[in-house]
């Protein structure tokens, strides 16, 4: 009996421990604002295409399913994801191929790969 307490105990210090580590990452995430042109990630990652002058076979590569990555103006590339709670901002950006727009939303890293999820965007304004 004293051995079955036990276990019980420990399983919830561990579930209690867990659920607190989930909080805490989840308060350290915040949103951050990025500027950059929307690209095709297949065709600027094989061979560097971006610009007004890819904006065609962005939109298309886009509309069928390719990856979009935001381009910082220093060199930075984010793949964006899409917030499963507001997918309308994700859909604006498909339009945006070769576009300069300001992406607001949490980034991320993993493994090398930096992410930034599409929680408002909004198309920067011209100088």
């Amino acid at each position: 009996m004293k051995r079955i307490v036990s276990v019980v105990v420990l399983v919830a210090v561990i579930a209690l421990g867990t659920s607190a580590l989930a909080v805490a990452q989840t308060a350290k995430a915040k949103s951050v604002s990025l500027t950059g042109e929307i690209v095709d990630m297949g065709c600027y990652l094989d061979h560097g295409a971006m610009g007004a002058k890819h904006k065609e076979c962005a939109t298309m590569c886009i509309a069928n399913g390719m990856p979009m990555g935001l381009l910082t103006a220093d060199g930075t590339l984010y793949l964006v994801t899409m917030n499963h709670s507001n997918a309308d901002p994700y859909n604006q950006l498909k339009g945006w191929a070769a576009e300069k727009v300001v992406v607001t939303g949490v980034a991320s890293t993993r493994n090398g790969v930096k992410a930034v999820e599409a929680d408002a965007v909004k198309l920067a304004s011209a100088k």
